[in-house]
């Protein structure tokens, strides 16, 4: 046996990512049934490339596969966000503050940022937001902490795209984005992975906000 991934073939993969980059941008929606048939149709293929493209998606939890609607985008609820946010904050400030600390070049991270504000629609101001995540905690020096966070990255966006359709606050979070990026190029490790850890908690309260949690002027971040 062999632990090299097997390759994943080219159609299947144009699928892969046609299909996840419309559900990140809020194209196909929580719930939308998504058919075989027509998405062949749609994008050229035969049913195969379809089908184990579904299959990916179902395993990093954009999709569910359902005995009786088959297979759907995943519906986000307060639980699910809760719990990959939840993740984030435990992990993705550690992985910055690690990165601050060995020096690493944030330049990818400014870049997408960049990218971000200079986005002309929703799609891209996601992706290039996406990219700003990755790039802080990537070089942190510990692979598998990096590929835990890149697990959960999916359901992050998922979860994002449905938040911003309802209250689009992205000018918000790219002030708070400058305001990480600019601590870590300070070198202030700690001051960058604290205002991570209140930009992922904020969004995820604003965008579902919790019966038990006290209202904002009896709290603070």
């Amino acid at each position: 046996m062999t632990s090299v991934p097997t390759p994943i073939p080219s159609r299947t993969q144009y699928v892969l990512d046609a299909i996840k980059h419309r559900i990140l941008t809020g194209r196909l929606t929580p719930g939308q049934a998504l058919v075989e048939t027509e998405l062949a149709a749609q994008y050229g293929v035969s049913k195969t490339p379809v089908r184990e493209a579904l299959k990916t998606l179902a395993g990093t939890g954009l999709v569910v596969v359902s005995q009786y609607k088959g297979v759907t985008v995943r519906m986000v609820d307060a639980d699910m966000a809760r719990e990959v946010y939840d993740v984030r904050l435990l992990l993705e400030p550690e992985a910055l503050r690690r990165a601050v600390r060995r020096g690493a070049s944030l330049d990818t991270a400014r870049d997408a940022l960049t990218r971000a504000d200079a986005a002309t629609d929703t799609a891209e101001r996601s992706l290039a937001n996406r990219e700003f995540h990755r790039a802080l905690y990537l070089p942190c020096g510990n692979p598998l902490l990096g590929r835990m966070l890149d697990e959960v990255r999916d359901q992050a966006a998922l979860v994002s795209a449905v938040a911003w359709a309802t209250d689009p606050s992205w000018e918000r979070e790219a002030a708070e984005h400058r305001q990480i990026l600019r601590l870590a190029l300070d070198g202030d490790a700690d001051g960058a992975a604290s205002a991570l850890h209140s930009h992922i908690a904020s969004f995820v309260r604003r965008a579902f906000p919790s019966d038990t949690e006290p209202h904002p002027e009896e709290g603070h971040q």
